[in-house]
């Protein structure tokens, strides 16, 4: 439980304070197990509703450089989650079994995204990836960072994170083109607060 004690103080100090009734219950359905590089047990979920892309990717950090959103990604905002995704909660929820998705380094989004479907598990939107790395900034490293294609906006584009100037950046690469540094992220399934 002091993971996701953590991981509520984090939320808190950066304005986003939960009901107690909201933690209590995702308190109870929080998985056991330690998280690594490549794997985090759960992620607590701040929506994308509650804070714009932009503010909270200045909120992250790695090694003290402050997280910033490609300046052509000003739509961001705009990406919303796809329809596998299913109804993202209106409050903070969990995340499950989280991934950055190394194996998939070289493998183009929309391929990645039909493998991760057949193993029943689901892509990340933006502000999952958003929560997994202020949470977890450790998971963004040189050559493994990772597309959010559980956000889209109807077009080729898929968001991603990756690290620029030493900096954590979000902005979008192409669904059908294959990058050596960039994986895909997705989760085992989310539980609603």
């Amino acid at each position: 439980m002091l993971e996701f004690d953590r991981q509520a103080s984090c939320w808190a100090a950066a304005g986003h304070a939960f009901p107690a009734a909201t933690l209590a219950g995702l308190r109870q359905q929080v998985p056991e197990g330690e998280p690594t590089r490549e794997r985090v047990p759960f992620v607590m979920v701040v929506p994308a509703a509650v804070t714009p892309a932009v503010e909270a990717m200045a909120r992250t950090a790695l090694r003290g450089k402050s997280g910033s959103v490609n300046q052509h990604a000003s739509d961001i905002d705009s990406f919303a989650p796809i329809p596998d995704v299913g109804d993202v909660a209106a409050s903070a929820y969990l995340l499950l079994d989280v991934e950055r998705g190394s194996e998939f380094c070289g493998t183009p989004p929309e391929s990645a995204l039909a493998t991760l479907s057949a193993r029943g598990r689901t892509p990340l939107t933006v502000a999952e990836g958003i929560a997994l790395l202020t949470l977890h900034p450790e998971v963004l490293e040189k050559d493994h960072c990772f597309s959010l294609a559980g956000s889209r906006r109807g077009d080729r584009r898929v968001p991603a994170v990756w690290i620029s100037k030493g900096a954590p950046h979000l902005g979008w690469c192409f669904a059908g083109v294959p990058h050596s540094w960039l994986g895909l992220a997705s989760a085992a399934g989310r539980i609603p607060g």
